[in-house]
């Protein structure tokens, strides 16, 4: 029987999302504050661990870093939707943590798909291999580049040409720490325009592109209506709204936001942004990239930018934290190359 932690200091929380999972099946054993709940998941192995941030005695990102070191375990982060926790929900992930949900209360939990996507998140959690999770040890830097490499970059970038090229790249869960691993990596030199979808509501969004900015030679920035696409930017799909496309009479591509969600059941979704380019764009202009992810959501739009001349590119079980979304593409036909992560990585950086 798998075994999952919650630990929080509520003991409503801790109520609500037992009665949420209940339905796997799982031995369901909590932890009041960060300290217990290190001190349970250093004594014993759990399949999952749903992490409070805000707890007395030791707080739920330091929890998160003992663990990881010592014991690596899929950890949920439970997040309300503020930007301050946001902030340190990225800290979190980037400590080792695997995903995040919101917190009860934040939202309804009572909705069916709340509590659904708690449920598929906890089932694909429990069935991550330790030895695939990033410890802090394992886990490379990120160091902020200079400002002065950054700002002459950015100028370089205030290009007036027009979109020839552009790189989608797709990720759920386990995709942040990877996508900042690519804007690290891209050259200075990307001709591409950049667009990423990792789903996320609007406030992690935001959180997210700042940091990532920080990071990274290439400007990130969070898509706005009517953003005109340069060469060499990075735009990251906000949330809460779907990422299309349209050309102006001038010729130039500009992001338009959607805000009807449609039948997705993620917004901002990967394959709303894929098919949107493919009416801009010819597909021999498109890369698609998928990461790892719960679903199949960009499946359909890898097939769709395949068959219209674009290349694609799947991340391989070998690497992915969840084989869902990657997988889906691979198996109907819609990946032109699966690579393991730093495989990836390192075609994009060679790009042409």
């Amino acid at each position: 029987m798998k075994r999952i932690l919650i630990a929080d200091d509520s003991a409503l929380v801790r109520k609500q999302i037992t009665e949420i999972i209940a339905e796997l099946g799982f031995e369901i054993d909590t932890a009041r504050n960060g300290a217990e709940a290190v001190e349970k998941a250093l004594a014993s192995q759990y399949d999952v661990i749903t992490m409070d941030i805000n707890m007395p005695i030791m707080d739920g990102l330091t929890a998160v870093r003992k663990i990881m070191e010592v014991r690596p375990t899929p950890i949920l982060m439970i997040s309300s939707l503020t930007t301050e926790s946001a902030q340190i929900t990225m800290e979190a992930l980037d400590a080792g943590a695997v995903d995040y949900i919101s917190k009860p209360g934040t939202m309804n939990v009572g909705r069916s798909e709340n509590s659904e996507d708690i449920v598929q998140k906890v089932k694909s959690l429990s069935r991550i291999p330790p030895r695939r999770l990033k410890t802090m040890t394992r886990r490379s830097v990120v160091r902020e580049r200079p400002q002065s490499v950054r700002e002459a970059t950015r100028l370089e970038n205030k290009s007036t040409a027009d979109v020839t090229k552009i790189l989608l790249i797709g990720a759920s869960t386990g995709g942040p720490g990877l996508i900042e691993q690519i804007c690290t990596a891209l050259p200075s030199s990307f001709g591409y325009a950049v667009c990423i979808v990792q789903h996320m509501p609007e406030q992690f969004t935001a959180a997210f592109a700042t940091r990532l900015d920080k990071n990274s030679t290439l400007p990130v920035i969070e898509a706005k209506d009517h953003m005109e696409l340069y060469p060499g930017n990075i735009y990251l799909a906000r949330g809460g709204v779907h990422m299309h496309f349209a050309k102006k009479v001038t010729g130039r591509v500009v992001i338009r936001e959607e805000k009807k969600k449609g039948n997705r059941f993620f917004q901002p979704s990967v394959d709303e942004m894929f098919m949107s380019a493919l009416k801009v764009f010819s597909g021999d202009q498109i890369v698609g990239v998928l990461l790892t992810g719960i679903g199949d959501d960009g499946a359909s739009g890898m097939v769709a930018i395949k068959q219209a001349g674009g290349f694609t590119i799947g991340e391989s079980e070998e690497t992915a934290t969840v084989y869902g979304m990657p997988k889906e593409a691979y198996d109907r036909g819609g990946v032109s190359q699966q690579l393991p992560f730093p495989k990836i990585v390192r075609a994009l950086q060679t790009l042409r």
